[in-house]
């Protein structure tokens, strides 16, 4: 899978600049620039920051064709899942 296309066409989908998707993410502009200008294939963290801003699961960023759709509730689960440490994430 082309990791950089699709988030490139995720960001078009939603008209969104890589500035806005480092402001969304959380990460830094120069590591959103990075990825696209070097062609870094993003870190595991970065890949979940990203898919965080656009409301999916790793599995939706990777699923082929029609990916799953979450709903508002659980799309709210997930976002607060995310936030959690690791160690955090092991008393749940």
């Amino acid at each position: 899978m082309d990791t950089q296309g699709r988030i490139k066409d995720m960001m078009a989908e939603r008209g969104w600049t890589e500035y806005q998707l480092a402001k969304e993410s959380g990460l830094s502009h120069s590591t959103v620039t990075n990825m696209f200008k070097r062609n870094n294939a993003p870190t595991l963290p970065t890949l979940e920051a990203v898919c965080a801003a656009f409301g999916i699961t790793l599995a939706q960023f990777f699923a082929e064709g029609n990916p799953l759709e979450l709903t508002e509730e659980q799309q709210a689960l997930y976002a607060k899942w995310s936030s959690l440490s690791d160690r955090q994430r092991t008393f749940c």
